[in-house]
């Protein structure tokens, strides 16, 4: 029999949904919601899980990235998302996969499961409480709470008791996040640290570094090359450029040679000679990326002067390089939560930042979690 506290939730719900309906009607018009709003807000073309699997669930691109390697491990299972990047990078590993409905939704939609595993924070009630009450154990995994959101979680600690209430078992990242999930009344956590670091980078080819400054401008898109290239002077170090689609290759090469047509620098690509020896080299084969981040003592990172949601700052940072983004990095935020010491920065700000390379601090990475507490819990479901 559901509690008191669960009824007036779910009456509250009804009137959140009611409210929220032209608002949903509205946004309709974006084809970038037309299938994600009538699939979570209205079920169309989003059935219930019909199989007893492990059920998976995370928000957004970067939280299902990181559950890959459970996917991998538990391949026949089921998967439920927020985002239309979640989505489409779920869609990768699976067919299986629904966007999570709306909570007046799930005390139907949910049937019986092996195991609910939930990534980081997403604490929908509805969710827990009822995957728990048909069956499923539950779990929290990757959690954490951060310094910038403790103070509202403890303000709101009487709702989240009632969300702990419902789940079995949490892996948090942290000696820390362990604390302050029990002072919300969470219980039985173990600490594992940050699975979305269990998969570090690795390198393929060793290649000696330089004795100069080597800046790589990782993974870039179109305008962004014109961008690093107008901020850039020889003084700050060597260049190396690593667009994102070799499909561009061509035309980065006529980018860089009209840069330096009237300019005392030196250029090949990387394709005729496998060496850093001009001043600007472009990377035109695949799979050099994290060899020559190996190298790199400054990176700046691709996808996020354009509006392209950024790329991986793992990757430079494993590997100690300073690190220089756009603002546009919504397709990463959970990746960049995962360091200490990077700079976001406007288009007109680059020249500012290379001139003071030497002055940047060197990121620092979270502490690296393992994904085996996790799989040998969920053998045993």
């Amino acid at each position: 029999m559901l509690s008191l506290f669960s009824f007036f939730y779910y009456i509250l719900a009804i009137i959140v949904y009611i409210i929220a309906m032209p608002l949903l009607l509205l946004k309709l018009r974006n084809n970038k919601y037309k299938i994600a709003i009538p699939a979570k807000f209205f079920l169309k073309n989003n059935p219930s899980f019909k199989e007893d699997k492990i059920w998976f669930h995370s928000c957004s691109m970067g939280e299902t990235k990181a559950i890959k390697p459970l996917i991998d491990e538990f391949s026949d299972c089921n998967l439920s998302v927020i985002t239309n990047t979640g989505f489409e990078e779920a869609s990768k590993y699976s067919n299986n996969v629904r966007y999570l409905p709306y909570e007046i939704f799930l005390p139907f939609w949910i049937n019986r499961q092996k195991a609910l595993v939930v990534m980081e924070a997403e604490l929908w009630y509805m969710l827990f409480l009822f995957a728990k009450t048909k069956g499923a154990k539950t779990y929290l995994i990757n959690a954490r709470i951060s310094d910038k959101s403790y103070n509202s979680y403890k303000k709101m600690r009487w709702f989240y008791k009632q969300i702990f209430k419902n789940i079995d078992k949490i892996f948090a990242q942290s000696e820390t996040d362990k604390k302050r999930l029990e002072e919300l009344g969470a219980k039985n956590i173990e600490v594992i640290g940050n699975i979305k670091l269990a998969q570090l980078p690795k390198i393929t080819k060793k290649f000696k570094r330089l004795e100069e400054v080597v800046i790589t401008a990782g993974s870039t898109h179109q305008n962004e090359e014109k961008l690093i290239l107008n901020a850039y002077e020889r003084k700050y170090g060597k260049l190396i450029i690593v667009p994102r689609h070799p499909e561009r290759f061509d035309k980065v090469d006529e980018l860089i040679k009209e840069y330096i047509k009237d300019k005392s620098l030196t250029y090949h690509r990387f394709s005729k000679n496998e060496d850093f020896n001009s001043d600007i080299i472009l990377v035109d084969k695949l799979g050099e990326l994290n060899n020559i981040y190996a190298i790199s003592d400054v990176v700046i990172l691709g996808g996020g002067f354009e509006k392209v949601g950024g790329h991986n700052p793992i990757e430079p940072a494993y590997f100690g390089c300073k690190i220089i983004s756009g603002k546009n990095i919504f397709n990463q935020k959970s990746l960049f939560e995962c360091i200490q010491n990077y700079y976001i920065i406007e288009d007109i700000q680059l020249k500012e930042y290379l001139e003071k390379i030497e002055k940047l601090k060197k990121p620092q990475l979270a502490k690296a979690g393992t994904i085996e507490p996790i799989i040998k819990e969920l053998k045993n479901v």
